[in-house]
């Protein structure tokens, strides 16, 4: 369609010049003493566009002429770009590949290459970010190679040409970022954290920072620093909620294990979170710590109470056997002074569920602590032969020796001890 167009308006003004020119009679006389010149209007006028034609193409002639030393300038500036673009890509290829001394050379091929444009006093499009990824290029080459001294020599060079604020600071801060990797690959943690702590506070909380700084306080043993990130990274929900849960529970336990009075281990309980209390590894851990050093019973207790509602819930028990079998043995240990709410509760739940033999055997405990002879001996003798953990039905034929030591039957006593020596073979 446009090519029509054009056609048209060329036949519009051949026909418009056709028209003047055909009938135009007008004549132009030039006087040049003693001579007289006579020309036609249409050849003076095809005179003057000719001559302007002329004076148009000579004047681009020479200015391209004159230009043809700044363009060849440009072209070879042009090739040295490329050049280093190509160098640049080159050392990535090889570096993904796993050859690492090639892509070591090919970073810095484009680091002499954008040296040599900047001598050449061009403006290179992007050069910061350009020199700095190559210096990044080739560190990471260097680290892969275990040439740490070259790799240290690239990373300084690469946070020293990139200012701290402005456009370009995602390069450092992703330099910094990379630094710590490779001080974690290192195993120099104490590195890594100094490191991260250098970061803004905006690129400290990114998950990937997050990540290194979780894995180099576990393994500079900083406890409390890692399970701090760890609720951070749960939060940004960088994990799965099983594994985030998981990775939360095996820092909580390491921190309550690293306790080393009770002042210290309460200190940990208060700065728990609710939801973290009401992990039955992490209470029963934490109540055998503060048992272990010589806190209240009743305070264990009390740490125990969430886990103790879910065992006791009616129907199936809520707790994995292990976890029961744990609890029941956690409790068993700290029931001296007793209350009553206590003995209320153990009672309900072994009355509700009377065919749970563990429930029948921790109610015989608490009434052997509260010194109800007839009661134990009644529960003990139910739940004994049931009780499927070893421990646990040794323990109650133990109990039933000796309360029946203390009514004096002999062979009922000789009898318990018998079948306590049995499970424990």
């Amino acid at each position: 369609m446009r090519a029509a167009l054009w056609l048209l308006a060329l036949f519009g003004v051949a026909v418009a010049v056709a028209l003047f020119a055909g009938n135009n009679q007008g004549t132009v006389t030039l006087f040049w003493p003693p001579y007289r010149v006579d020309l036609s209007l249409n050849l003076v006028l095809m005179l003057l566009v000719g001559g302007f034609a002329l004076l148009y193409a000579a004047l681009r002639g020479t200015a391209t002429l004159l230009e043809l030393p700044v363009r060849a300038r440009r072209w070879r500036l042009m090739q040295k770009e490329r050049a280093m673009h190509a160098a640049l890509l080159d050392a990535m290829a090889q570096l993904l590949a796993g050859r690492f001394l090639r892509a070591r050379r090919a970073a810095e091929a484009a680091i002499a290459q954008e040296s040599a444009l900047v001598d050449a006093r061009s403006a290179v499009p992007h050069r910061r970010r350009l020199r700095t990824l190559s210096h990044m290029l080739a560190a990471e080459a260097s680290h892969a190679l275990q040439d740490g001294a070259t790799r240290d020599a690239h990373l300084q060079t690469a946070l020293d040409g990139v200012p701290e604020r402005g456009a370009d600071a995602e390069l450092r801060e992703g330099a910094q970022l990379r630094s710590a990797r490779w001080a974690l690959d290192e195993g120099d943690a104490a590195s890594a954290l100094e490191r991260l702590s250098a970061l803004p506070v905006g690129a400290a909380r990114r998950t990937l920072a997050l990540r290194a700084r979780l894995k180099a306080a576990r393994l500079d043993r900083r406890t409390a620093e890692a399970l701090d990130t760890a609720r951070l990274l749960a939060k940004h929900h960088a994990f799965s909620p099983a594994a985030a849960a998981s990775i939360v529970r095996s820092l909580l336990l390491e921190l309550i294990e690293g306790a080393h009075d009770t002042a210290q281990l309460q200190s940990i309980w208060q700065g728990l979170e609710p939801a973290e209390r009401a992990m039955p590894d992490v209470a029963m851990q934490a109540a055998q710590r503060l048992a272990v050093l010589g806190g209240e019973p009743a305070q264990v207790r009390a740490w125990l109470l969430p886990v103790w509602e879910r065992l006791a819930e009616p129907g199936a028990s809520a707790l994995p056997e292990h976890q029961a079998l744990r609890l029941i043995a956690v409790l068993q240990d700290n029931l001296d002074g007793l209350d009553g709410p206590w003995l209320a509760r153990i009672e309900a739940a072994s009355q509700s569920r009377p065919r749970d033999a563990r429930l029948q055997y921790l109610s015989a405990m608490a009434c052997l602590q509260r010194e109800l002879w007839g009661k134990a001996r009644q529960l003990l003798g139910q739940a004994a032969p049931q009780l499927a953990d070893p421990a646990l039905r040794a323990s109650a034929w133990r109990a039933l020796a000796q309360l029946a030591e203390q009514r004096g039957d002999t062979d009922e006593a000789l009898q318990a001890w018998k079948q306590a020596a049995q499970v424990g073979r």
